[in-house]
C-alpha cells in the first residue's frame, strides 16, 4: 500500500473512530441529548461499533491500525517503521477532525449544557479563590469527557498501569487473530473480534481511567477542545495528557514483544 493510501485510510477510519466514539459519550452527557444519562454500557457498546465501522471503512486503504500503539506493536513484530509516521500523523488529523465533527454535530447541545447554570455554576456557585479559579481553568472541564479521558482517582503510576494493561489486551488480540494477508492490519473477521475486544476492555479495565488504550484517540481530541470556542468549557487538563499517550505506546510495545516470544 502506498503512503498516500495509508495516510487517506488512516485519517478516514480516525475520524469515524473517533465521531462515532466521541458521538456516543456527547450522547450520554449532554443536555438535551435523547441519550442522556444512558450509562456506561451504552458508551462501552458505542465505542465497540465505533471500532467496528472505522476498521471496516479503512480497512482496504491502510490496513486500519487507527491507533499508534497498534502501529508501534505492527512495527516492532515486522521490523519496519518506514510507514510509521505516515500512520502516525493520520491518525492524529482524523483523530482531530473526528472531534471537531461530534462538536458540530451537537452544537445546540453543547451550547445548552455548557450555559446551565445548574452545570457549569453561575454568579453564586463560582470559585470564590484565584486559586479555586487556576484550578477549574487547569484541570478537566465539564465537557472534556466527551472529547479525552480522565482517571477517577488521580494516581499516575496506577493510571499509567491500567493503560498498559488494557492496550496490551487489546494490541495481543490485533496480533495474534484477524491480521490481513500481508500481515499489516486487521482483516474482516479481525474488525469484529477487535470491537468485541474493545467493548470488554471497557467494561473489565475502563473504570479507573476511561480506557484510551490509543495515543491519537486522546491526544487529538484534546488539542481540539482546547482549540474549540466552547463557552465555560474548563480546562483540557494538559497535566494529565501524557499519560494515555505514554501509556498505550508502553502497552503496544509489551504487546508486541510477548507476541514475539510467545507466537512468533
Amino acid at each position: 500500500m502506498s503512503s498516500s493510501d495509508i495516510f487517506i485510510g488512516e485519517t478516514i477510519g480516525t475520524a469515524i473512530l473517533i465521531l462515532l466514539g466521541g458521538g456516543v459519550c456527547a450522547a450520554v452527557t449532554l443536555k438535551a441529548s435523547k441519550a442522556r444519562n444512558a450509562g456506561w454500557l451504552a458508551i462501552t457498546f458505542g465505542w465497540g461499533f465505533a471500532v467496528l465501522t472505522a476498521v471496516y471503512t479503512s480497512a482496504p486503504l491502510s490496513g486500519a491500525h487507527l491507533n499508534p500503539a497498534v502501529t508501534v506493536a505492527l512495527a516492532i513484530k515486522d521490523n519496519d517503521w518506514s510507514n510509521v509516521p505516515t500512520y502516525f500523523a493520520g491518525q492524529l488529523l482524523g483523530a482531530m477532525i473526528g472531534a471537531a465533527l461530534v462538536w458540530v454535530a451537537y452544537y445546540g447541545q453543547f451550547h445548552a449544557h455548557l450555559t446551565d447554570r445548574e452545570i457549569v455554576g453561575g454568579p453564586g456557585a463560582q470559585a470564590t479563590s484565584a486559586k479555586a479559579v487556576e484550578a477549574q481553568e487547569k484541570g478537566a472541564g465539564p465537557v472534556l469527557g466527551i472529547f479525552s479521558t480522565g482517571p477517577e482517582i488521580r494516581n499516575a503510576v496506577q493510571n499509567l498501569l491500567t493503560e498498559i494493561i488494557g492496550t496490551v489486551v487489546l494490541v495481543l488480540a490485533v496480533l495474534t487473530q484477524g491480521l490481513n494477508d500481508s500481515g499489516k492490519g486487521l482483516g474482516t473477521l479481525g474488525a469484529l473480534i477487535t470491537a468485541l475486544v474493545v467493548v470488554s476492555i471497557g467494561l473489565s479495565l475502563g473504570g479507573p481511567t476511561g480506557y484510551a488504550i490509543n495515543p491519537a484517540r486522546d491526544l487529538g481530541p484534546r488539542i481540539v477542545h482546547a482549540l474549540l470556542p466552547l463557552p465555560n468549557k474548563g480546562g483540557s487538563d494538559w497535566g494529565y495528557a501524557w499519560i494515555p499517550v505514554v501509556g498505550p505506546l508502553i502497552g503496544g510495545a509489551i504487546a508486541a514483544g510477548i507476541y514475539n516470544v510467545a507466537f512468533a
